[in-house]
């Protein structure tokens, strides 16, 4: 599935699953996105999805189609009209609804993590390969306009060779209104709890993946996972996790884990080069071959930015900037995967890198129960990495 090109889509048909407050986002962003139709929408509670479709309405998109209760994702999945199946429901679904979907003969959208265990990961690797249809993980954070210019820094060779590089999800949730409540984040903090190591990888690993050329000319080898307290009665509201990752060529990857602590928002954005450096958090900081001295705060933005008109995905951002969408990101994101699939292009993020930055997941767990043993990561790819092309962005 690597640089696999489906069919064009001329109008793609969306059936959107889960219209909690991910998917009503998602819902959101859909009414100023081209060449895209939300035709139905799935949820377990009936007001919910009813109160969807009127939004969808009275924003003068036309309605769509609604179904409601435990299994009508599946009524939702088996319609011939419909082309993506989006899915924003709880995380322990979302391996399962993919499959199913890419087994009807849809192509999936599905949020973070695309999996939960290992298995899964294995599942709609084999599935998306089998059935020869697209399992695009929803990565908003791959792109972040920081992330972007950095990239094409790189990619431009001002960086030199990457040694290290670090990513991370460290976002005190309780600060938020609703806390640790059903309506807010509660849900989110009691399963990473649960979990013990980090449960949300893939923040910080999707711009790495892609800076890396992991499975495309590198890999994830192993890693050693540790987890210590977070902020509650005994971490019960959420632990502080920090992974290293090795790589096939020698590079290394920290990812860290902090959902309640009073420590700032960050996902880190380091990046390590023989010749450069950039980090965006704490404070944007950039070196490169192209400036004489170490920039930092604006000048650091102001100089990265200068990269942004440089790729296909920094036009998105940009043009969602300029009309006001509440997150370029995701702006972007849902940009470029309608583009690609209308055009039949090979997608920014593929089903590897789903199962890839997913498995982080299970995978620390397992590390973090075995006092910080290392943990071989597997090879989804089955060899073709070796000689699989540089990432890049198809237009």
């Amino acid at each position: 599935m690597i640089l696999f090109r489906a069919e064009r889509i001329p109008l793609v048909r969306i059936a959107l699953l889960g219209v909690g407050q991910r998917g009503m986002k998602t819902l959101e962003r859909y009414n100023v996105i081209r060449g895209a139709e939300i035709r139905v929408l799935s949820d377990i509670d009936a007001d919910r999805v009813a109160q969807a479709a009127s939004f969808l309405e009275q924003a003068g998109r036309p309605r769509p189609e609604v179904c409601a209760g435990e299994e009508a994702w599946r009524d939702a999945i088996s319609r011939k009209d419909i082309d993506l199946v989006y899915i924003c429901t709880p995380w322990q679904t979302h391996a399962e609804m993919a499959c199913e979907a890419m087994e009807a003969g849809k192509h999936v959208a599905v949020e973070v993590p695309a999996a939960t265990t290992l298995e899964e990961c294995w599942r709609i690797v084999d599935t998306a390969e089998r059935t020869r249809r697209h399992c695009f993980m929803t990565e908003n954070c791959c792109y972040d306009n920081f992330a972007l210019s950095t990239l094409e820094m790189h990619r431009e060779g001002l960086l030199g060779e990457l040694t290290h590089v670090e990513g991370a999800y460290i976002h005190n949730l309780l600060a938020h209104e609703g806390e640790a409540t059903a309506q807010g984040y509660g849900w989110m903090l009691r399963s990473i709890a649960a979990h013990g190591a980090n449960a949300y990888p893939t923040h910080g690993m999707g711009p790495i993946g892609w800076l890396l050329n992991l499975h495309r000319g590198d890999l994830m080898e192993s890693l050693t996972s540790m987890t210590s307290r977070g902020l509650g009665d005994d971490g019960l509201l959420g632990r502080v996790n920090t992974t290293l990752i090795r790589t096939k060529r020698g590079v290394t990857i920290m990812q860290q884990l902090d959902p309640t602590t009073p420590r700032p928002y960050s996902r880190l954005q380091t990046i390590c080069g023989t010749k450069g450096y950039t980090q965006k958090y704490p404070l944007p900081t950039l070196f490169t071959t192209a400036t004489p001295t170490t920039l930092v705060g604006e000048e650091a933005l102001q100089e990265a930015a200068r990269y942004m008109e440089r790729n296909a995905a920094s036009h998105y951002w940009n043009e969602g900037h300029q009309i006001g969408v509440p997150n370029e990101m995701n702006y972007a994101m849902d940009c470029r995967l309608i583009h690609c699939l209308h055009y039949g292009l090979p997608l920014d993020i593929d089903v590897y890198d789903a199962a890839e930055w997913s498995c982080i997941a299970p995978l620390s767990a397992i590390s973090a129960q075995g006092n910080g043993r290392p943990v071989d990561i597997p090879d989804f790819t089955r060899g073709y990495w070796r000689k699989a092309e540089p990432h890049r962005f198809f237009q």
